[in-house]
């Protein structure tokens, strides 16, 4: 057996080697996308209701009040509301991502719901092209059967020849009489 050669830590190698992975000694925080995008739902989702608006217009009134009324020793945010603006500011800074990540996780359901209709609407669409050339091919093959008036009619004919030979026949036997 060939004895494999130890090459040294710094050594290259060839193009076809695959490298070591390295790890890295601080790793990436990971976290699960799904829960994640589906908490940005529920949070888009509140944020879009009647209870929303009242809340925030509720603590709006309350911030401003308490501010305003309270003694100037209790008071923590003065007349300019600069960390009211700040809160709120704060609060739409991580809403319209959220948001956002909400929108786009729709966006790819309702793509993947109008895939869905697309190819069950391709495949009606096929269903009834058969069905409709199964029927022109029915209807052609009835043509050329012969229907129940038909048979009535030519029945008819056929009694009524069958009379006027019989009567043919009895003028044709009293006139050899």
């Amino acid at each position: 057996m060939a004895e494999r050669r130890r090459e040294p830590r710094g050594a290259r190698k060839g193009l076809d080697t695959p490298t070591e992975v390295r790890r890295p000694l601080v790793r990436r925080p990971t976290y699960d996308a799904d829960a994640f995008g589906s908490f940005a739902e529920q949070f888009a989702r509140f944020m879009g209701t009647a209870r929303f608006l009242l809340y925030m217009t509720l603590f709006v009134v309350v911030w401003l009040v308490w501010n305003v009324v309270a003694p100037p020793d209790l008071r923590w945010d003065p007349y300019a509301f600069i960390f009211l603006t700040l809160m709120l500011s704060l609060q739409a800074s991580y809403a319209a991502p959220l948001i956002l990540l909400a929108q786009n996780r729709q966006e790819d359901r309702d793509r993947v719901i109008a895939e869905r209709d697309r190819q069950a609407n391709a495949r009606a669409h096929a269903d009834m092209e058969f069905l409709a050339r199964e029927v022109a091919s029915l209807r052609m093959a009835i043509g050329e059967v012969a229907t129940r008036d038909y048979l009535r009619s030519e029945l008819r004919s056929l009694l009524s020849e069958l009379d006027e030979r019989a009567r043919d026949d009895e003028t044709d036997a009293t006139s050899e009489d």
